[in-house]
C-alpha cells in the first residue's frame, strides 16, 4: 500500500505540472521554480515533514523535495551560524544532488549530441 501512495502522490505532482503546461502560458522553467517555492514554503511552515512521512519518495523525489531540502538546510544553518547560514546552508544541504547533476550532465553531453527543435 505504501508503494501505491508514493506512486499516486508523485503522479499527482507530475499531473499538476502537466496541467499547468497545457492550460496556461507559464513556461516549464517557471513551473520548475514554482515547485521549488512550494517545497520551500511547505518546509518553512513545517508542513513538508508530515506530508513526506505519508507520501515518501512521491514528494521527496520531485523538485518539491529539493526546495524543501534547500529551506531545511538554510534554516538549520541560520540557527547555528547566523545570517551567513541563510546563504550557505541550502547549498550545503543539497550539494551532493547538485554535484551529481553536474557530473551526469557532463557525461551525457559527451555521449550524446544535442539537437535544437
Amino acid at each position: 500500500m505504501e508503494y501505491l501512495w508514493v506512486f499516486l502522490i508523485g503522479g499527482l505532482v507530475c499531473a499538476i505540472g502537466q496541467i499547468l503546461i497545457i492550460t496556461t502560458k507559464i513556461t516549464s522553467a517557471r513551473i520548475l521554480v514554482l515547485f521549488v517555492l512550494v517545497g520551500v514554503l511547505l518546509q518553512a511552515f513545517n508542513l513538508f515533514n508530515p506530508i513526506s512521512e505519508f507520501a515518501g519518495a512521491g514528494i521527496n523525489v520531485p523538485i518539491i523535495g529539493f526546495g524543501a531540502s534547500l529551506a531545511k538546510g538554510a534554516m538549520s544553518a541560520v540557527e547555528s551560524r547566523g545570517l551567513l547560514g541563510a546563504f550557505t546552508g541550502g547549498l550545503e544541504a543539497t550539494s551532493a544532488g547538485i554535484a551529481a547533476a553536474v557530473i551526469f550532465a557532463f557525461i551525457f553531453s559527451l555521449i550524446f549530441k544535442s539537437k535544437t527543435k
